[in-house]
């Protein structure tokens, strides 16, 4: 399955120029202002760029760079704000168009967020899109090299390093989700300004959800390069036994389940905005929204996915077990296995997203998916029913047998970039050190002079004879 492709939000024109005031004496911030509103232009620019352009075409990278140029700008003025060196002589008002809501037309609505936390809020949340969705591309550009027979291994190992660059963005995104969530969000409503009426793309469960999605997006990606070599080899000599290439079947299995965990949370957290809506009446209507109905099937559908594929291999372990008594169960896995990978061909749970081509590469994984299941079936079902004769257990009795899943990959933890100017940056840094060094200097200098007044203290002291 693809990760989920996000619609990248736009912003309006502003100018920090027209409400931040430099109250130092010298005005040492009045040209980073500048330089922040600039960075701020040189932002929306992109995103307007990125909104007409083609989905196979869009530049994600240029929009990290331009992100990575602005956030520390923001940072700045927020950190001279905080401690009294600028002033804010009226309330920063910042418009962006959300793209998480559902909406009756299937638009993306303008919206009005008050204080720079909002800002920081949406660019970070753009950033995080944008990782994801340059994953994606990536991944996109590697085809389905693991069953090409032509390749060569080292054109599979150069692969398999995209793939795992694929999956360290999307461990970026994931920590970014959780940064907005935890950090910015709180402090945010800490301040007062404008936290109430927000959309559900900046609520702390909508990020918490996504952070667990992205996290799945990137274990999903693990897996495939776990299997990659295997998959290669099993092109050659389909079905079992397995090649000696294969990885342990357990870890595999337990991947899958902690993917299930991951978007079955993901799609919970989701879905919690439409009971805690604000009771305050808010401007923005979007504040009574809920998330796209997109965003919540395709969580449905990684889920089902996952939990299928956990089957299969729940199956496969229990079949190529040399304990003759687990033959029953290998069985009976791939049967719940096959039934579940069914219902989602049939599209009983929506798999397609709305998206022809996406529809189309999910139901080809989904096909692929169900006639690798159904060899397994028939080899394990052959056996069992020829050699080792073992009843074939219930659906519910296999439920307790399901162990607890496993992350093979782990979010990378966010910080915000230093300042580019004020407190916290290099340069502000730099001139406190001097000024202490100088201070430092001043002192053993007027303590060197005291000390020689003192031994100067008879008659003729200095003088010689």
């Amino acid at each position: 399955m693809s990760t989920y492709l996000y619609e990248l939000p736009t912003t309006g024109a502003i100018s920090f120029g027209d409400f931040c005031v430099d109250t130092t004496a010298s005005n040492a911030y009045t040209s980073h202002i500048a330089e922040a509103t600039q960075a701020r232009a040189n932002l929306r620019g992109a995103l307007k760029v990125t909104k007409r352009t083609d989905t196979d075409e869009k530049d994600y990278l240029r929009l990290i760079k331009v992100l990575d140029d602005y956030l520390p700008y923001l940072h700045g003025i927020m950190a001279c704000v905080a401690l009294g060196d600028i002033r804010l002589k009226s309330e920063p008002q910042f418009s962006w168009r959300t793209t998480l809501s559902a909406h009756l037309f299937h638009t993306s609505p303008r919206i009005t967020l008050v204080s720079l936390h909002a800002d920081l809020a949406s660019s970070l949340l753009t950033y995080a899109f944008a990782l994801s969705n340059f994953a994606r591309v990536t991944v996109a550009s590697l085809g389905s090299y693991e069953y090409d027979r032509a390749i060569s291994e080292i054109e599979r190992k150069a692969k398999d390093e995209k793939l795992n660059f694929a999956v360290t963005m999307l461990c970026r995104a994931s920590g970014i989700f959780t940064y907005i969530s935890e950090k910015v969000l709180l402090d945010w409503d800490k301040s007062g300004e404008g936290a109430s009426g927000r959309p559900p793309d900046l609520s702390k469960e909508v990020n918490a959800a996504l952070a667990k999605m992205a996290l799945a997006d990137a274990q999903t990606l693990a897996i495939r390069k776990f299997l990659s070599k295997a998959a290669y080899d099993s092109v050659i000599s389909p079905g079992p036994p397995l090649p000696r290439s294969h990885p342990s079947i357990p870890l595999i299995f337990k991947f899958h389940l902690e993917c299930v965990s991951l978007y079955s949370s993901a799609r919970t957290l989701a879905m919690t905005p439409r009971s805690a809506r604000p009771s305050s009446p808010s401007s923005n209507p979007d504040s009574n929204a809920e998330v796209c109905v997109e965003l919540r099937r395709y969580l449905a559908d990684a889920s089902a996915f996952h939990a299928a594929l956990a089957h299969k291999w729940l199956g496969v372990d229990a079949g190529e077990s040399a304990v003759q008594e687990r033959g029953g169960e290998a069985v009976a896995w791939l049967l719940w296995a096959k039934k579940e990978l069914e219902d989602i061909k049939d599209g009983g749970l929506g798999i397609a997203v709305g998206r022809d081509r996406e529809k189309r590469g999910r139901k080809g994984r989904v096909a692929d998916e169900l006639d690798s299941v159904g060899v397994f079936l028939k080899h394990y079902k052959k056996i069992n029913d020829s050699l080792t004769f073992q009843p074939v257990p219930k659906q519910q009795d296999l439920q307790a047998r399901i162990p607890t899943g496993i992350l093979a990959v782990h979010a990378k933890p966010y910080a915000l970039p230093s300042p580019a100017f004020g407190p916290g940056s290099v340069e502000y840094v730099r001139l406190q050190t001097e000024a202490l060094t100088i201070e430092a200097d001043d002192s053993s200098g007027d303590e060197a002079v005291a000390s020689g007044a003192n031994r100067r203290t008879y008659a003729g002291a200095g003088s010689y004879f």
